[in-house]
């Protein structure tokens, strides 16, 4: 199995924190709790132990590919590593590659490898290779610091078949940078002034470990500080204009639609295989916490009924119009819009309360930060619900009297069900005495089953609000 077959996505999840009373109200504007953000990790599984060299120069190689002499760099693909044992144990987990990896895709940018290395000069030299092989960028994070196993100065100059040596201006950066602070630089920070031939250095304002900005053959390495609040600020002032000064443009055009009420399934069945297969445009369905994303990436290019070259926005467009042909009942937001950003809009000036039993809160949660919410109720699972029933037309009562009790226009009634594998749905909802209800069930009990039970109570206010006459879709 190749190091790209075994590499598994872990995603962090987040639930929200039980409540420990019966019952209590609010009014919007207390402060809930924060949700933990998701966190994609991708690792690699080398599958040896090496012992690392203690080099303290790393020698040019007889069969060293990539010489000096290049002509001018133009990326179109790009490989990323991040370096560092503690991120391949565990013991931290890498958001540079996600970060850098958005903004290059949005450059237009392909983004072929996102990689995570331990501290090891045979694998980190072998990555850089590698990525040099099949990119025309390599970008690395990590392995800078000035410990011996801070290894990527020593990857990068073995990958090339190059010879490091100490920068003078470099050395008196960093001796003055100590001295400024009534302290002697240790010798170990001394390889942090190290550079190879054909190598700059990228000014580091707020560390002690310059990166590196590389061109040999037609290729860039970027070598980064791990810490993001280092290596980000270098990339977004330092590293970015350097590439858009070598032709890297926004030329691609990019939409996400939004879609509830459809699994991700149903959605890649709806639009077919040839569409999801095409190259251009790049049509991608993701399974989010909150939606079912479908991206749609395009390049200029060919038309194919008509010869014709087409803007990137052009090829969008139609992509865009197929689509929400095939699902547009489904589409509720776009980009980067959230379910408190959709409700707003179509809230106008109303103000909504929502009254909640056995979801720990979930719902007042999710709404917690939008302007509009105003009073939430919560009831913990366990006896009556205030209406003293549980079905849809209990629900909906419950929505009429938390908005009459509130002062509010609109009413949001929620109950969630826990069962051994899922969890039971009712929702009610009052916008201006126009009353509707339902039932459903949604996937998984626990925490992600209330999240849910409060996701689809946002979409019956959505449709409600959408189509007064008939909210049930």
């Amino acid at each position: 199995m190749s190091p790209e077959q075994s590499r598994t996505p872990a995603q962090a999840a987040s639930g929200w924190a039980e409540a420990s009373h019966l019952a209590f109200a609010f009014w919007a504007g207390e402060e809930l709790g924060d949700i933990a953000s998701t966190q994609y990790v991708r690792s690699l599984d080398h599958g040896r132990v090496r012992s690392r060299p203690d080099h303290a120069v790393a020698r040019a190689r007889p069969d060293a590919r990539y010489p000096a002499q290049m002509p001018s760099p133009d990326p179109h693909r790009a490989v990323i590593l991040a370096v560092g044992t503690e991120l391949t144990t565990g013991q931290t987990r890498d958001s540079n590659g996600g970060d850098i990896g958005a903004e290059l895709s949005a450059l237009g940018v392909q983004v072929i490898r996102i990689m995570q290395l331990p501290d090891d000069l045979d694998a980190v030299a072998d990555a850089f290779r590698r990525g040099m092989d099949d990119a025309d960028l390599v970008v690395s994070t990590g392995g800078l610091g000035p410990t011996p196993d801070d290894l990527t100065r020593e990857a990068i100059a073995r990958a090339v078949g190059a010879r490091v040596h100490v920068d003078p201006e470099l050395e008196r950066w960093l001796v003055e940078l100590f001295e400024r602070r009534g302290m002697r630089m240790p010798d170990a920070n001394r390889k942090q002034a190290w550079l190879i031939d054909g190598a700059e250095a990228l000014p580091n304002r707020g560390g002690t470990a310059p990166g590196w900005w590389m061109e040999r053959d037609g290729r860039i390495v970027v070598a980064l500080p791990g810490p993001p609040r280092e290596a980000l600020p270098m990339w977004r002032s330092d590293v970015l204009p350097r590439l858009r000064s070598h032709g890297i443009t926004a030329q691609i055009a990019v939409r996400t639609l939004r879609l509830t009420g459809i699994g991700e399934s149903h959605v890649a069945e709806a639009l077919g295989e040839p569409m999801l297969r095409a190259a251009n445009p790049v049509v991608a369905t993701y399974a989010r916490p909150d939606a079912v994303d479908v991206r749609i990436t395009a390049r200029p290019g060919l038309a194919s009924d008509r010869g014709a070259v087409l803007s990137a926005e052009e090829i969008l467009a139609d992509a865009q119009r197929r689509v929400e042909v095939a699902l547009g009942r489904h589409v509720f937001a776009y980009d980067d819009e959230t379910w408190p950003d959709v409700l707003g809009r179509a809230l106008g000036d109303r103000t909504v309360a929502t009254w909640e039993r056995g979801t720990s809160g979930a719902l007042a949660a999710l709404l917690a930060h939008a302007p509009w919410f105003t009073f939430g109720e919560i009831h913990r699972d366990g006896g009556e619900p205030a209406t003293g029933r549980g079905d849809v037309q209990g629900l909906v009562s419950a929505a009429v009297d938390v908005r009459t009790r509130a002062g509010t226009r609109v009413g949001l009634a929620l109950e969630a069900r826990s069962r051994p594998a899922d969890t039971g749905v009712v929702i009610g909802v009052d916008v201006d005495g126009r009353r509707t209800g339902e039932t459903s069930v949604a996937f998984l009990a626990g925490a992600q089953g209330r999240r849910r039970a409060a996701l689809a109570a946002c979409a019956l206010l959505w449709r409600a609000l959408r189509d007064p006459g008939d909210a049930r879709d």
